[in-house]
């Protein structure tokens, strides 16, 4: 039994709405989830180390049900810790003529997910975060407006400004005990997909540098400063696009013998979450 938190109003696109617990078989298709009150909810988070996991851009709320899902297991998570995926609407029907609109989205759902955080996370032991793509813009926004510190915060594959934890998101950097980060050269949808869509963000949102290259391409700009951890860049010869750290949601289990790129990745996360030291890359 898996737990979500939802934002999404509709299956594809849609509007934001408060977030709400969901808990059930995520990988099922469709998802066999029902909702839990945030009241019924708060008492199990009590004393646990919370750890959030967000999808990126264009992902249906089937898919990133079933990919996040399949995630969780792969985290090796013990009796004081608890995982909620982060379902939200950062998709619409033309995905690409969206995308420069979608930070203002993944923006909106941070820090409502923040303000979730505040009112029923208050007796949580800690607040961890993990992010993929797009979804890195609603971890940092939601961190940023914490009135806790959060413990860890990972981010692969982000399509944001490689300089944000020195910018837009410094003080989201501040608020964090660490940060790690995974990076790719073989991600062609970073290297040429968010080189036209940034630029366009850039001048609706006036908030980040025009542009920088994304920090899911390169890595942060060094030397990278406390709390962010070392080591980042995957080495060119594995290969990683950008669909090659998180389970693929449009299988439904049992599925087929996984992609080994994602396990490897679910790794890394699992033991930045854990403070542990990093074997790959």
């Amino acid at each position: 039994m898996t737990l979500y938190l939802n934002f999404r109003s509709q299956g594809v696109g849609g509007a934001v709405i408060d977030p709400y617990v969901l808990e059930g078989n995520g990988v099922a298709a469709p998802p066999a989830l029902r909702a839990l009150s945030s009241v019924e909810f708060a008492p199990r988070a009590a004393s646990k180390h919370v750890l959030f996991a967000a999808h990126g851009f264009n992902v249906s709320y089937e898919y990133g049900a079933r990919s996040l899902g399949q995630l969780e297991p792969q985290l090796g998570l013990g009796a004081s810790e608890i995982y909620l995926g982060v379902l939200w609407p950062g998709d619409f029907w033309l995905p690409v003529v969206n995308y420069p609109f979608e930070g203002s989205v993944a923006m909106d759902c941070g820090r409502r997910l923040a303000e979730f955080c505040d009112r029923w996370l208050t007796r949580a032991q800690s607040i961890s975060f993990i992010s993929h793509s797009l979804g890195a813009r609603v971890i940092l926004e939601a961190v940023k407006n914490l009135t806790r510190r959060a413990r860890v915060v990972c981010l692969t594959a982000a399509a944001i400004n490689q300089d944000c934890l020195e910018t837009e998101y410094a003080a989201a950097a501040a608020n964090a005990d660490s940060i790690s980060i995974l990076a790719s050269h073989e991600d062609w949808v970073l290297k040429v997909a968010f080189q036209i869509g940034d630029p366009i963000s850039d001048l609706l949102h006036d908030d980040h540098t025009l542009f920088e290259k994304a920090l899911g391409y390169d890595g942060p700009p060094t030397p990278a400063p406390p709390p962010i951890q070392s080591p980042w860049q995957i080495p060119d010869a594995c290969g990683y696009g950008h669909g090659d750290y998180l389970p693929p949601g449009d299988q439904v289990q049992p599925p087929p013998p996984p992609d080994p790129r994602w396990p490897r990745a679910a790794a890394f996360m699992a033991r930045a979450f854990h403070g542990q030291p990093q074997t790959w890359p």
